[in-house]
């Protein structure tokens, strides 16, 4: 029989080669290959002739068991999930250490476990009496939450095997997790794809609710195999700043309902504390209008969040080197921005340093906020404010134009509710109602904040 070729997998990227090199081809890091057990013959090859039990196929209109969600007991959370957590689906939940991603999970199974179910919460990276030390201080002591401290997948789902499956199971956090069938340390991206399949494998039979916890690499992205992300049905990131009090529960991925939905909360002394509207958080401490200060209708998911976008506006001698600074948004688009104002407008940013901010520390991802955005610069380049009643959304193009974007008439209906009467934005029929105003060039827009008008 043919020796089995050796596998080194690039603990970064997930890359496969068959020979150790310092560097990994594929992401550029350095000494992350680690070798994994080679491939056996049975994965090499494919015996078509039988040996597997035959599979039973159904028509898509096949009656049965309707799943029912589960609510968690937090509005946002359940906001975020799409509707609560569907049974036998199994959730990735990462974010930065101490953003409260355990404190969140925590709430949840607690108010599932007074609800009437069946909670258990296996911790891999602290020891039972630590995490009861943190359900007192919110006061969940006397929630019934099945407490466990193990790393083994084996033991686990040996425990798990003895008793009825229960409605949620927390994993905190897979990365710690191990399983004996397969070499290595725990983290490693086979074991961590390993006890990943395990614990899902195990969710979809027994019809339970998995959450995995998961560690975040320093650029933000989930550590671990991107193989981990395909395997679950959704894909969380809770996202926030420590010296911010609120955070951000992001839906990526959702097999069950729509992506980009986000959950707000507010960091407390009893825990996490759920914000209902997230508008007047954002928009907080706006009484006076000032330059360049613009407020932009987002749309996350089907959600719309009124926020504040700032802009600061430094003219330099001459000779010195003006510098761009940008929290909240892409740096480049605000670069392509800067460039359509100067080309098309005939304004001038050269000799100035720009400075843009989303107030709260909220990032903005919507591309229609480059009229909001272009609105802020302007107004702070001619050191006037806007009207503090209006809002302002649309995407720019390279030739200036302002075109139409998605979700316009619920833009304005969010924006009406919270008081703003005026709205600026593109001359779609989505966007047409009472106090909106069309600018479908980023010169009509200049003209207006130049003009006072």
């Amino acid at each position: 029989m043919a020796k089995p070729k050796r596998r080194y997998v690039c603990q970064a990227c997930g890359s496969v080669t068959h020979r150790w090199q310092g560097q990994c081809a594929d992401c550029g890091e350095w000494n992350t290959l680690a070798e994994e057990a080679p491939e056996t013959v049975f994965s090499q090859k494919h015996d078509l002739s039988g040996g597997g039990r035959k599979i039973a196929f159904e028509p898509l209109d096949a009656p049965g068991q309707q799943l029912v969600r589960r609510s968690t007991g937090i509005a946002e959370f359940d906001r975020a999930l799409g509707g609560g957590l569907v049974p036998g689906s199994a959730v990735l939940m990462g974010g930065d250490p101490g953003i409260g991603k355990s404190t969140l999970l925590l709430q949840a199974a607690a108010q599932i476990a007074r609800n009437g179910g069946e909670v258990v919460y296996i911790s891999g990276e602290e020891a039972a009496g630590q995490v009861r030390l943190r359900a007192e201080r919110l006061g969940l002591a006397d929630a019934p939450i099945r407490l466990g401290a193990a790393t083994s997948v084996r033991d686990i789902l040996t425990t798990l095997g003895g008793m009825a499956p229960p409605a949620l199971l927390v994993i905190d956090s897979i990365q710690t997790m191990h399983s004996d069938q397969i070499e290595g340390a725990p983290g490693t991206v086979s074991q961590v794809r390993a006890s990943a399949f395990e614990l899902i494998r195990y969710a979809k039979e027994c019809g339970a609710a998995l959450v995995l916890v998961g560690h975040v690499t320093k650029d933000g992205s989930i550590a671990g195999p991107r193989v981990l992300e395909h395997m679950v049905d959704v894909v969380m990131s809770f996202e926030g700043e420590r010296s911010h009090q609120y955070r951000i529960l992001r839906n990526l991925k959702n097999r069950f309902g729509p992506v980009d939905e986000i959950g707000v909360f507010a960091m407390a002394g009893q825990g996490l504390t759920e914000v209902g509207n997230p508008s007047l958080l954002f928009l907080s401490g706006r009484e006076n209008p000032v330059p360049g200060s613009a407020v932009f209708p987002a749309m996350e998911g089907t959600r719309p969040v009124l926020m504040e976008i700032q802009a600061l506006i430094v003219r330099l001698a001459s000779g010195a080197t003006p510098r761009r600074a940008v929290v909240g948004w892409d740096s480049g688009r605000m670069a392509m921005l800067l460039a359509v104002l100067e080309a098309r407008c005939g304004l001038n940013f050269s000799s100035c340093e720009v400075y843009l901010n989303v107030a709260g520390g909220y990032r903005l991802s919507d591309p229609a906020a480059d009229l909001a955005v272009a609105a802020a610069l302007v107004s702070a380049l001619a050191d006037r404010p806007l009207p503090g009643d209006a809002v302002w959304f649309g995407e720019v193009s390279l030739a200036g134009e302002v075109r139409p974007v998605a979700h316009g008439a619920i833009r304005l209906k969010e924006s009406a509710k919270l008081g703003f009467a005026k709205a600026y934005g593109p001359g779609d029929a989505a966007s047409a109602g009472k106090g909106f105003n069309e600018v479908s060039l980023l010169r009509n827009l200049v003209d207006r904040v130049m003009g006072g008008t």
